[in-house]
């Protein structure tokens, strides 16, 4: 089932063409939009909001067209905007409770499903404080909070991690997978930083100057490749000089080496040659393809 599809979807703008025939398909679970700054991301979520109308092409959201429908695809969806947005001078409580009864609800589900939201992202005494004196971490915990509030089936996060510290990054990335795991809510979140990506999405959609250039289950894109990583507590140079003599082709990266696979005569090689030099072997593990390898790939050959 799609619950989102795109065909042909373009939008132009006087010097630029931010989303170039864009023909693209998103289902269920956790999405990735991964590209560049600049690469289209939040125009195309602004066109499947309704709120930017394509210059060609159509698309539709859980049914709904986005030029016809506008209103009832935002009645249905939630957005996190990446830019900075939030009044300064009210509570994340008052905040939160008031965009609930925008949304319909009335006030007493309002205020029970804001504390709910607001307890899930992690502010819980501090949602009576006044939005101007939270952290950036918790200005994002709010942003998300209020794209939650009134139960939607899709979710559309613009670049939810920016700012945020490595701590406030893994808090982050957590609920986002557990919104589209635990509570079934379909999730399709922006980023430039693609490890983010891997480790939260069922599925990625790279693009690069509005074009598509590829669109993959995570699975695709981190498949195994033909070479093992090797750790050792040390002798990382002795145990590359025994390897290279024995006919593996071996590179170093920092504190690894990474051997490719021959056959299975190389793992009896890596075995050996670390048991010869009574090294201690920490990590053995085939290598696999990751998400930035693949881009890079892909924008080099357009």
């Amino acid at each position: 089932m799609h619950i989102l599809a795109t065909e042909g979807l373009t939008k132009r703008f006087p010097t630029v063409t931010a989303v170039d025939h864009l023909t693209v398909t998103v289902g269920p679970g956790v999405t990735g939009l991964v590209g560049a700054n600049g690469a289209g991301k939040s125009t195309m979520i602004k066109m499947m909001l309704g709120l930017l109308a394509p210059s060609e092409g159509t698309a539709r959201v859980l049914g709904f067209d986005i030029v016809t429908q506008g209103a009832e695809i935002r009645r249905l969806v939630g957005y996190m905007p990446e830019h900075e947005c939030l009044p300064p001078d009210v509570s994340a409580t008052e905040l939160v409770v008031h965009l609930a009864r925008m949304s319909g609800l009335p006030r007493t589900a309002a205020r029970e499903r804001a504390a709910d939201v607001l307890r899930h992202v992690g502010l819980a005494e501090e949602r009576y404080r006044a939005i101007g004196t939270y952290s950036t971490g918790m200005k994002q915990r709010v942003k998300l909070a209020q794209a939650l509030v009134h139960d939607p089936k899709l979710i559309f996060l613009d670049e939810p991690t920016n700012g945020l510290d490595p701590r406030g990054r893994d808090e982050m990335l957590t609920l986002i997978r557990r919104i589209g795991t635990e509570f079934g809510i379909t999730v399709l979140v922006t980023s430039h930083l693609l490890g983010e990506l891997e480790r939260i999405c069922d599925h990625v959609i790279v693009i690069d100057a509005g074009r598509l250039l590829r669109s993959s289950d995570i699975g695709e894109f981190t498949q195994a490749t033909q070479t093992l990583t090797v750790e050792v507590d040390e002798g990382l140079d002795e145990l590359a000089a025994r390897l290279s003599g024995d006919g593996q082709t071996v590179s170093r990266q920092g504190r690894q080496l990474v051997v490719k696979v021959a056959g299975p005569g190389t793992y009896d090689a890596i075995r050996d040659a670390t048991a010869e030099l009574g090294l201690c072997l920490i990590r053995l593990e085939q290598g696999r393809h990751r998400i930035e390898d693949v881009f890079r790939d892909e924008v080099a050959h357009v």
